[in-house]
């Protein structure tokens, strides 16, 4: 379809809000993705598109935090491979998916993605919890030369599941990735989150590549979109520390549970 001057200018809004309370709050999805629909894209395109759009953000949010990430490189080609392989298995799924059954599925997953961001804070304090009572002093030190190679078998499959939901919709997939990773190994809660940048970056770009050849990318609007969210991103990032993530993520839950609603409806 062909989308105006106007409707581009509005899916650039959309994306740089969905790039700023990505890094502020988490569940930025739920802004861009209801915006492509509302512009006339069908509900599949919009997801495809939306996926393509928002991959620069991932980008820099992995990139920002390679620092932590080094001590987990023994284990980044396991979980990365796993990651490929799920998100492209989603993608396909997707792709191949008709209208009218992922408008059927689609609220459903909103709603698995806001409940994810409604106890996102009760995840970290349980996770900060679980690591503080398992770990003596200076088990920094020793989760670091624990690492091994490959992971455990749990959470390369865990990772893989969680990377095929992230293929196909992907809305609160870096706080279930972080979930999933927390309760299975016993490391800092900043490597984790470092992790799962990573592996948020391999499922989405892996995806977006399979998606560039479907023929369902609107890409005016992902043009426009991937620099606005990267630039939504940046000032997110810098206005951060002046924002209660909390007040941003109630209304981003409300957002997406009206738009759940609307597609019932």
């Amino acid at each position: 379809m062909d989308l105006g001057a106007v409707d581009l200018v509005v899916a650039g809004g959309a994306g740089f809000l969905a790039g700023a309370v990505n890094a502020v709050a988490g569940g930025g999805t739920l802004i861009s993705f209801p915006a492509l629909v509302a512009l006339g894209v069908p509900v599949t395109n919009a997801n495809i598109t939306n996926t393509v759009a928002l991959c620069p953000g991932y980008f820099g949010a992995a990139w920002s935090q390679r620092v932590a990430l080094a001590p987990q490189r023994p284990r980044l080609p396991w979980l990365m491979s796993v990651a490929a392989v799920g998100g492209l298995i989603g993608s396909i799924i997707l792709v191949f998916t008709s209208d009218d059954t992922f408008s059927f599925v689609v609220p459903f997953f909103i709603l698995a993605a806001c409940a994810l961001l409604a106890a996102q804070d009760r995840l970290r304090r349980w996770l900060r919890r679980s690591h503080a009572d398992t770990q003596p002093v200076g088990a920094a030190t020793a989760a670091h030369a624990a690492v091994t190679t490959p992971p455990p078998f749990a959470l390369l499959l865990a990772v893989f599941a969680g990377a095929i939901y992230g293929g196909f919709f992907g809305a609160g997939l870096g706080i279930m990735l972080l979930a999933v990773m927390g309760i299975v190994l016993d490391d800092s809660l900043v490597e984790l989150n470092a992790v799962k940048s990573a592996l948020a970056l391999v499922i989405n770009l892996t995806a977006a590549l399979f998606f560039v050849f479907s023929g369902k990318v609107e890409w005016a609007a992902a043009a426009v979109m991937a620099v606005t969210s990267l630039a939504g991103g940046a000032a997110g990032g810098r206005v951060a520390s002046r924002m209660n993530p909390k007040v941003l993520r109630l209304a981003v839950i409300l957002f997406g549970i009206a738009v759940a609603v609307k597609f019932w409806l």
